[in-house]
């Protein structure tokens, strides 16, 4: 029987967005454009997901340049693959500050490898975008940063979810990283095609970091709880 790491190799390996692009909106596609990100990613998925168990999905918004737009990996940067994943990485170092909260609460919930065994992150819209502001500068943007987007970026996303869930995941319950336009998304989205049962959404990392890191620690106990209540029914 085929692994779940094997399949999300090949779903990664298989990742198209074939709609035009609003003007100045460019596509980021690690896998593609980035050797180390293919061969880092099938590393980490095949150590912590070479088996045929399910998993409860969480979906975020979509990567972001020094996350898993480097390592192909969700809410992963270079430092914590090495750090805590101990996966080598050869490309350049980055930080990414989304990182460093999923890992402190992975790191709470027990570690990586009891983390992952119950649990797979990926995102939304599971391919990045940038665009070039005033002075050349490249930066993030968000599939729901414009409408223009949010509609060319509908079919691929809807797709994507669809093969996701095809991986091998509980559909009773999504957790959504976002409680404002990424949510509000998923939910249009599901009322639409019926895809999860319930949508469960948890301020996004990046908020949490940059709005509320006094708080850091409250947030963390806050997923862990809700990790929990559901990780606790499906065993």
């Amino acid at each position: 029987m085929e692994t779940f790491a094997e399949k999300v190799i090949a779903f990664n390996k298989n990742l198209r967005f074939n709609s035009k692009l609003p003007d100045g909106i460019r596509i980021m596609n690690p896998f593609r454009e980035n050797k180390e990100a293919m061969a880092v990613s099938s590393t980490f998925y095949r150590k912590y997901y070479n088996d045929d168990h399910r998993r409860h999905i969480i979906l975020g918004i979509n990567p972001g340049r020094f996350g898993a737009g480097l390592t192909g990996i969700p809410f992963t940067d270079p430092k914590r693959l090495v750090d805590k994943c101990g996966i080598p990485y050869n490309g350049k170092p980055a930080h990414e500050p989304s990182s460093v909260f999923i890992y402190e609460m992975i790191d709470a919930w027990g570690g990586a490898e009891s983390f992952y065994r119950s649990f797979f992150i990926n995102s939304v819209c599971p391919l990045g975008f940038t665009i070039d502001k005033d002075g050349g500068k490249n930066v993030n943007y968000n599939y729901y940063d414009s409408r223009e987007l949010e509609i060319a970026a509908g079919p691929f996303i809807r797709q994507s979810i669809k093969q996701l869930i095809k991986l091998g995941v509980f559909t009773d319950t999504v957790f959504c990283f976002g409680t404002g336009k990424n949510e509000r998304f998923l939910n249009k989205l599901n009322g639409e095609y019926r895809l999860f049962g319930e949508i469960i959404a948890l301020e996004h990392p990046r908020f949490i970091m940059q709005y509320k890191s006094k708080h850091k620690d409250e947030y963390i106990d806050k997923y862990l709880s809700a990790f929990r209540k559901i990780n606790h029914k499906s065993v």
